[in-house]
């Protein structure tokens, strides 16, 4: 059974089969009448949003068809922009936005200055409490996971890394492996597990090992595929969208493999409190978690398989805890040091 101490493993698939077995059904309940009530008299909702701009529209305008007496409003930027402008528009007074969907380490700024309101949804019972803030600041609304990705005409599957230790086999030094020039998470979750000591000396190990660094995922997954480089340590998402269309890319998780969580806030200072329950009631029930796999993203509920089922089935796990980020700014610099990037 989780808790909330640093480190602690999700056991895999295997070993909590009964909590995700098909079949099970979590009831969905019928939104309060009085927030019914009072979201038609607010008639809005502002959803502040790091989600792609294509997907996004795409959740409001299913939402909108639900509730047609709420006009949803959107916006949408880049998870440093999105804190900035929350930041600024506090210090000139303005409470604008309901709900936030953006990245991990936006929780605890937020909350230290107050600015997120506790909200624990009905549809909660149907995700794992690991991935529920116990207070209600925040819950996870889909997840992204570190893996190993390679290069199916470049290395055959037997000669695979099958474990981190494996990785750093002199055969795949210089420049064999892509690395995010960004993948802070990645060592924030191996610290919470491994403590800050053995995972700094990894990844020091790691970067001994001479690999590419360049920023982001689905560029880096592409070059892959083109034989740039044999193997990535990339979002498992990004490599299956390709894996899927028949590229010659597949992945597998080096467990335990780091889960990152993209929560959904409300906040402090809602203009429409009751329309953003309504929000985030949506965002995490079963229709929102079949949008999210629909758009190839990783769905919370254990009533929504991804697709392929694998992207979140089956493999031991770390969850990089949002409240984990105290000390964000120090494994950033730490990362930023160990492979030379400034």
């Amino acid at each position: 059974m989780w808790n909330r101490s640093r480190g602690v493993l999700v056991l895999s698939l295997l070993a909590v089969a009964v909590c995700w077995q098909t079949g099970v059904a979590w009831s969905q309940s019928a939104p309060d009448s009085k927030v019914i009530e009072g979201a038609k008299k607010e008639g809005e909702v502002v959803w502040y949003t790091t989600m792609t701009l294509d997907q996004s529209k795409q959740v409001v305008d299913a939402f909108q068809k639900k509730y047609p007496f709420i006009k949803p409003t959107l916006f949408r930027t880049g998870g440093g922009p999105m804190l900035n402008k929350i930041m600024t528009e506090v210090r000139g007074g303005r409470h604008a936005w309901d709900i936030l969907v953006g990245r991990g380490e936006m929780v605890l700024p937020l909350m230290e200055r107050k600015l997120l309101a506790s909200y624990v949804s009905p549809e909660t019972k149907a995700i794992d409490s690991q991935l529920v803030d116990k207070e209600g600041y925040w819950t996870a609304y889909y997840i992204n996971t570190y893996v190993l990705g390679w290069n199916t005409k470049m290395v055959k599957k037997a000669d695979v890394p099958t474990s981190y230790e494996e990785l750093l086999n002199p055969k795949w030094k210089g420049g064999q492996i892509s690395i995010d020039t960004e993948a802070y998470g990645m060592l924030q979750g191996l610290i919470g597990l491994w403590g800050k000591e053995k995972a700094v000396s990894y990844f020091k190990r790691l970067a001994a090992m001479d690999p590419v660094p360049k920023r982001g995922n689905t560029e880096r997954v592409q070059m892959a595929v083109a034989g740039e480089y044999p193997l990535i340590i990339a979002y498992n998402q990004t490599i299956q969208r390709m894996t899927s269309r028949g590229a010659p890319i597949d992945w597998l998780a080096l467990e335990p493999a780091v889960v990152q969580v993209n929560p959904a806030m409300l906040a402090a200072n809602a203009p429409h409190p009751n329309a953003s329950r309504l929000f985030v009631d949506f965002i995490l029930s079963k229709q929102g978690g079949e949008m999210l796999r629909s758009f190839q993203r990783i769905p919370v509920r254990k009533d929504v398989d991804p697709d392929p089922a694998r992207l979140f089935r089956g493999y031991k796990y770390v969850i990089e805890n949002p409240e984990d980020y105290k000390n964000f700014d120090e494994t950033v610099k730490l990362y930023l040091e160990i492979f030379k990037l400034r």
